[in-house]
């Protein structure tokens, strides 16, 4: 039975004067119906481009080379954009990482969450203004009314992500795709948006694929993980494997450079970060990408990846 969002060998470049600049290369993985699926790895390594594929908002630059993105058996890619506008927001939502930078700073919230509805369904004015209120009490803020009267300036940083999410999930899309939706947050407000997508994930039913660098906030929402590099796929598995007994060498690294030694076996011990820098985009090595920074590099990893 094929999953509801599969991605299949799927290859993303920037296009610039000097080369593609590869940000993702052989991507295949899927996420089923209600399933909450992790994107991990370190800034740059292409999650963020990977979810605007899926979106069909990629920018100008860059393009899809190949492979298939395919949606409750309908393939994304080559589209038209009519049909991508009543997809996106009605089946498949977004939560950016930068509330600030999601929300219009000069229209009241409320009005944003009603914008949303207005676009997916045919209903009055006042229909949606009385379903926004009710998925603004939904993401806890009590008394609704108070906030869709107030402007974005006017709420703190997780307030903010709250109307974000309210705005994702205005229509009960079947997937919500969610960039670093904790990382501009502090680590209470992180806690409790954390909580909060768990809790209308498994009350909602919906799908997510999140994508993040934090190795503690997949493990809290995550069923299964996936771990990129230099926009490939180096690892996947539960949580428990990922991050208690991780076989890629690049997942090793990246847990003993997370700072909280929970996530670690053993007692309590200092962060090791990984030595180098991530290779070049647009000059990749014809082997493992990771060989470079790698501790257990042998010969064959120049040519062939693990």
């Amino acid at each position: 039975m094929p999953g509801l969002l599969e991605v299949e060998d799927l290859a993303v470049a920037y296009h610039t004067g000097g080369g593609p600049v590869w940000a993702a290369r052989d991507l295949t993985f899927d996420v089923e119906g209600g399933e909450v699926v992790g994107l991990l790895g370190e800034s740059g390594c292409g999650k963020s481009t990977l979810l605007l594929a899926i979106l069909g908002l990629l920018p100008p630059s860059a393009r899809v080379v190949k492979g298939a993105i395919r949606f409750r058996g309908r393939d994304l890619l080559g589209r038209p954009p009519s049909e991508l506008r009543r997809v996106r927001g009605a089946e498949i939502a977004i939560v950016f990482q930068d509330p600030a930078l999601a929300l219009n700073p000069v229209r009241r919230v409320g009005a944003q969450v009603a914008e949303v509805l207005r676009a997916h369904r045919d209903q009055s004015g006042r229909r949606c203004r009385d379903d926004a209120l009710s998925i603004l009490a939904e993401v806890g803020f009590t008394p609704p009314d108070r906030v869709y009267d107030a402007y974005p300036h006017e709420l703190s940083g997780g307030q903010r992500q709250r109307v974000v999410l309210a705005q994702a999930l205005a229509c009960r899309p079947a997937l919500l795709l969610a960039d670093e939706p904790t990382a501009s947050l502090d680590s209470t407000t992180q806690a409790e948006v954390l909580g909060l997508i768990a809790s209308l994930q498994s009350r909602l039913g919906l799908a997510v694929l999140m994508a993040s660098h934090d190795l503690g906030a997949l493990a809290a929402v995550a069923r299964r993980v996936l771990v990129m590099y230099a926009g490939t796929l180096v690892e996947t598995g539960t949580p428990a494997q990922v991050f208690g007994q991780p076989l890629h060498p690049y997942t090793r690294g990246l847990s003993l450079a997370y700072p909280r030694a929970a996530m670690r076996p053993g007692p309590p011990s200092r962060p090791v970060p990984i030595p180098g820098s991530p290779p070049d985009p647009a000059n990749l090595p014809p082997g493992c990408a990771f060989e470079p920074r790698c501790p257990e590099r042998r010969a064959v990893c120049v040519e062939q990846a693990p």
